[in-house]
C-alpha cells in the first residue's frame, strides 16, 4: 500500500471498523483478518486494537467478554445506537467528499 493510501486509510479506518461491526459483532483479530482479506494488507493488529479502545471509550460500541478456547476471554465489539448514528454521519460525509472529488476529477479531464 502506498504512503498516500496509508494516510487516507488512517482518516477513514474508524468508519470502516464501525461498518464492519454494524454488520456483525467481532473481536479485534477477526476485524484485522477481514480487513487484510479485503486488501488492506498493511494494517497492523495494534492499529485496530488501539482504534477499538478509542471507540469503546467514546461510547460507540458495546463490549462483551466471551470465553476463548485459547487464553483469556475475548472482547467482542458490536455497534450500539450512538455508534450507528456516528456511522450514518460518516457515510453522509463520505458521500459528500466522494461526490465533490469525482466532480473535481471530471473537471480536470
Amino acid at each position: 500500500m502506498s504512503k498516500q493510501a496509508t494516510e487516507m486509510l488512517k482518516g477513514t479506518l474508524e468508519g470502516i471498523v464501525l461498518a464492519v461491526l454494524a454488520s456483525r459483532p467481532a473481536y479485534g483479530y477477526e476485524i484485522t483478518a477481514w480487513l487484510r482479506e479485503q486488501g488492506f494488507t498493511d494494517i497492523a493488529e495494534g492499529t485496530v486494537y488501539a482504534l477499538l479502545v478509542r471507540i469503546e471509550q467514546r461510547g460507540l460500541v458495546d463490549v462483551e467478554k466471551v470465553p476463548s478456547e485459547k487464553g483469556p476471554p475475548r472482547k467482542v465489539y458490536s455497534v450500539n445506537i450512538q455508534g450507528r448514528e456516528y456511522l450514518e454521519e460518516f457515510w453522509r460525509t463520505w458521500s459528500f467528499l466522494a461526490d465533490r472529488l469525482e466532480k473535481l476529477r471530471q473537471e480536470g479531464e
